[in-house]
């Protein structure tokens, strides 16, 4: 099984994946979704009125700023518009796909932050009012029944706390836990780049293989999501992956070229 998660940025290509999820599904490899939306959800948020807000932690992490206004451009732009059109170009290719949020049947269950930090010129700030989540349980039970019954699943966030709160995660620590749970030895992550590149601004700069004991070194390299992408690698190895394959979400034949060696291969 292989999970496939698939970035939100402006430029990435569905039509193309979608085409290949479908090659590997007529290959009868059983595949799991997990996509974002943060291009969609930023063009919505400025539509509304309601500006999307980047918080960056002292360590360099960047999140966003989730109050209820924001929750309910999430629904709308992840659960509602990229996650319905992707279901509906999954369809188009014979792709049996069902898709869901973290919300439902509690799929993504997170325990809530009591607090962030945020860096804000130069000063370190205590926030205690963002509806932030870190992603602690899945509901393996109910992806297992889709799976088994020849549905594809494609999830998104938001999360659900316990106390039935819905909360922002971070989707590429939600994946880990997301694999972990179904036992997955295989990760395809698929954005804006040709993979991991040793300067973000040179696509000529690519990193082909990364030892998985290494990954803290190249922490260096990662810039703005992709410190995300390499501490989420880091968890998913922890929980049982083999093999993560890092690549273009904008090309043709995108997830079979990763899988031929055509990108950054972590194991």
């Amino acid at each position: 099984m292989i999970l496939i998660k698939i970035g939100g940025g402006e430029n990435i290509n569905t039509e193309y994946i979608c085409e290949d999820i479908a090659t590997l599904v007529q290959k009868s490899e059983k595949d799991v979704i997990i996509h974002g939306a943060n291009f969609v959800r930023d063009e919505l948020a400025e539509k509304l009125n309601i500006p999307t807000k980047i918080i960056t932690s002292p360590s360099g992490v960047a999140s966003v700023f989730t109050n209820e206004n924001a929750i309910d451009v999430f629904l709308m732009s992840y659960a509602g518009l990229v996650n319905k059109k992707l279901v509906a170009k999954l369809l188009k290719y014979g792709v049996n796909a069902v898709g869901l949020s973290g919300v439902d049947g509690r799929l993504l269950q997170a325990r809530k932050r009591d607090a962030i930090y945020g860096v804000e010129n130069g000063k370190t700030k205590l926030i205690t009012n963002s509806l932030t989540g870190k992603v602690e349980k899945v509901n393996g039970e109910l992806l297992r029944l889709l799976i088994n019954a020849g549905y594809v699943a494609v999830l998104c966030p938001p999360a659900i706390s316990s106390e039935n709160e819905i909360l922002n995660i971070d989707n590429d620590f939600a994946s880990a836990i997301l694999a972990g749970e179904l036992g997955i030895e295989k990760i395809v992550m698929l954005f804006e780049a040709p993979g991991m590149l040793e300067d973000a601004k040179d696509e000529n700069t690519l990193i082909k293989n990364i030892k998985k004991e290494e990954l803290g070194e190249y922490l260096q390299f990662a810039k703005g999501r992709m410190k995300k992408k390499i501490l989420g690698a880091a968890k998913s190895f922890a929980l049982g992956v083999r093999q993560i394959y890092l690549g273009d979400g904008r090309v043709r034949n995108p997830i079979v070229n990763l899988l031929e060696g055509n990108g950054t291969i972590i194991e």
